[in-house]
Order: structure tokens, then sequence, then C-alpha cells
């Protein structure tokens, strides 16, 4: 079975996912079909079948996470220490053609959200700067060109 690496707090966060799909959303949709049933004729009735479509996709979440729930490893960043990126690592980095400076965390696949800076330890530019040291620089293949960022920082948190 295949691990997915994963910090404590994204662990926690696919967990109470999975707790409200159970305890909410299950129930819910469950009594939205009874009630659409109760209005007759099922094979015109479009409140019927969107409601069966939601629970299709919830059923599919729900075993989705129990999937990945069950195979999680879970790393603490705080407990990490050393000299250069891996994961957990939170690395503030700047971009050598605006000088534009940004900090990301490297975290698992499943908890990555770019607008809360995590990057998915698969993403391209995680991979280039795994096994880095303050001061490399790394080029990442981009849409509008290769993208050189230079490391300021690699902390553990």
């Amino acid at each position: 079975m295949q691990k997915f690496p994963m910090t404590a707090a994204g662990l926690a966060a696919l967990e109470e996912e999975l707790r409200n799909l159970k305890a909410v959303e299950r129930p819910a949709i469950i009594r939205a079909i009874a009630e659409a049933r109760a209005h007759g004729d099922l094979s015109e009735n479009a409140e019927y079948h969107a409601a069966r479509e939601r629970q299709s996709f919830i059923e599919g979440r729900i075993s989705e996470l129990e999937e990945i729930v069950s195979a999680v490893e879970v790393i603490d960043p705080a407990a990490l220490s050393g000299e250069t990126v891996k994961f957990g690592a939170t690395v503030l980095v700047v971009d050598e053609d605006t000088e534009q400076e940004a900090t990301y965390q490297i975290v698992g696949l499943y908890e990555a959200d770019i607008k809360q800076s995590k990057l998915s330890v698969t993403s391209p530019l995680a991979k280039a700067l795994i096994s880095k040291r303050v001061g490399d620089t790394v080029s990442v293949p981009a849409p509008g060109g290769d993208r050189s960022y230079e490391i300021l920082k690699i902390s553990f948190v």
C-alpha cells in the first residue's frame, strides 16, 4: 500500500471533511431523495435525479477520503531540521526576474493549496526546491518560460 506524506494539520482537515460528509451531507441527501420520491413519477423528476447525482458524488468522495486517510504517514515539520529543503520545510524564495519574494511550505499532495502558500511535494517548484540549500538557485518551467528562484531561507515550523 502506498503511503502519502502529510502534515498533522492536513490530516485533520481531511478527517473533518470526512466527518462532515458522513454526519451532515449524507443524511441530508438521503432526506432530499426521500422528499423527491414523494413527488411521484421518478422518470421525469429532476429533483430526484439531482439528489441521486449528489449522493453518488458524496459516496465517491467518502470512499476516496477513507482510502487516503488510511494510507497517510503523518510527518511533523517542527520535528525536522537541516540545511536542505525537504517535505514540511517552509521556504522563502525570491523570483530573480521580478525580485518578488514568496514563502511556501512543501506539503503532501492532498493538502496542497496555493492560496495558503502550500505547495504539493509533486509540484514542479517543490521538486526543484527539494535537496537545495539557502543561496541555491532553481529553474522551474512555466507557461511563459522558465522562472528562476533563489532560496533565501529554509525553516521547519
